[in-house]
């Protein structure tokens, strides 16, 4: 994006352009940082400012401000390819987008995606002393943009990589539906040479504070790790200590900025990376010879969030035309008993209705309450401590693969995924 013909004219006269740190007066007020690119929110006639502090700020430029230039951009160039993994294991890279997809021009300050390995390597260096970069770019979309379909092409693209020779595959994604991501593959993937790992990065390559780097680190180590299953690593506290490795079905994110947001819950994590060193506590699934999966998913399935004041028109509105309800329910896994005739109805045509809790940790029990018992009456089949994402991934599939089947394993459920 272009500033407007006054805001370049006023950087022309001063013998400046992007990258270059500059002095800007307006109102009365002096401000010192680096002209960075226009981004796409802000307007032509507001030039953003890179301070010392990291952090970016707008200024509106109009009659009187004044632009002095102090110091031109150093010139530092990009290394032109891959350096050859000699020896080095190859991992691959599947990005999706999200904040951790990116990489900073440190002569400009801009943040731009990382499309190729070099661009991976631009960003953390240290990833050439780990293992042979690969990288593609599947799709570069906010993560709330993420659907079925994408889901099938990763687990697609995971199984080709490994076919190829990855010893693992890293999925760079954004955090706010990583989680189900991560429970979508752990479906789909029902075999596994090497780990598939999930990362993403709470705060953006161009922050002080950014856990980019120290999470791709860790997420590269955990991917050479003999682990046969997917998980996601993410920073375990708000320092840089440490980073956890969450089972792709049992982690979800718990705060929207903080570098810890990602938890495992109702379990343990499965391990730990502390610098170098990656340590794993709890039983995982160990490496098979070949990667395989299994992509058949029924995209027609609804998660509904029950609430005081919910009324069965809204309900029967909501589950309309779905082959699968996921009930986030209170509490023990409960909602209103005027309900509970809209969901009788619902499974004696044919729609499978599951039960999980809203509280996230603990576990469902219809058996407690007369609703719940009225709940199991109807035909509703409760999850046990499943997160809602991964009971609504799992019905996806199950009503995929196994369409005449009813009743939930919940044996095999709790082999697998916890």
């Amino acid at each position: 994006m272009e500033y407007s013909d006054a805001t370049k004219e006023l950087l022309n006269g001063a013998g400046a352009s992007i990258g270059d740190h500059i002095s800007v007066t307006t109102r009365g007020a002096v401000q010192r940082g680096m002209v960075m690119p226009r981004h796409m929110f802000t307007g032509p006639d507001i030039l953003v400012l890179k301070l010392s502090s990291g952090y970016n700020i707008g200024l509106r430029i109009g009659e009187g401000t004044t632009l002095v230039l102090i110091e031109e951009a150093k010139k530092e160039e990009r290394p032109s390819s891959t350096p050859p993994g000699t020896g080095l294991p190859p991992v691959a890279f599947l990005s999706t987008g999200g904040t951790i997809a990116s990489y900073v021009d440190y002569r400009t300050g801009a943040v731009h995606p990382a499309v190729e390995a070099q661009d991976l390597l631009f960003t953390v260096p240290e990833l050439s002393d780990l293992c042979e970069v690969r990288s593609t770019v599947l799709s570069s979309i906010l993560s709330e943009d993420m659907d079925v379909a994408l889901w099938q092409e990763l687990a697609n693209a995971i199984v080709l990589e490994f076919e190829k020779g990855a010893r693992g595959v890293i999925v760079p994604h954004g955090t706010d539906t990583l989680g189900y991501t991560a429970a979508a593959l752990s479906y789909m993937l029902t075999s596994l040479p090497g780990p598939v790992v999930l990362v993403g990065s709470q705060r953006s390559s161009d922050r002080p504070s950014s856990d980019a780097t120290m999470n791709l680190l860790a997420a590269t180590r955990v991917a050479l790790a003999p682990i046969g299953e997917v998980v996601v690593v993410m920073h375990d506290s708000s320092s840089d200590d440490r980073c956890a490795i969450h089972r792709g079905s049992r982690v979800r994110k718990m705060h929207t900025s903080r570098r810890d947001a990602f938890q495992s819950i109702n379990t343990l994590p499965l391990g730990y990376v502390e610098g170098k060193e990656v340590t794993i506590l709890e039983k995982v699934r160990g490496l098979e010879k070949r990667a395989a999966a299994d992509t058949r998913m029924e995209p027609n399935v609804v998660l509904v969030h029950a609430y005081p004041g919910i009324t069965p028109a809204r309900f029967s509105g909501m589950t309309s035309g779905a082959k699968g309800v996921v009930i986030a329910g209170t509490g023990l896994g409960h909602i209103s008993s005027d309900i509970v005739p809209v969901i009788s109805k619902l499974v004696a045509g044919g729609v499978r209705v599951v039960m999980t809790s809203q509280c996230l940790w603990g576990s469902t029990n219809l058996n407690v309450y007369s609703t719940g018992r009225e709940l199991l009456q109807a035909g509703v089949e409760p999850c046990g401590d499943m997160l809602p994402e991964t009971a609504l991934v799992e019905l996806m599939c199950r009503l995929a693969r196994q369409p005449g089947k009813r009743g939930t394993d919940a044996g095999h459920r709790r082999e697998r995924h916890e």
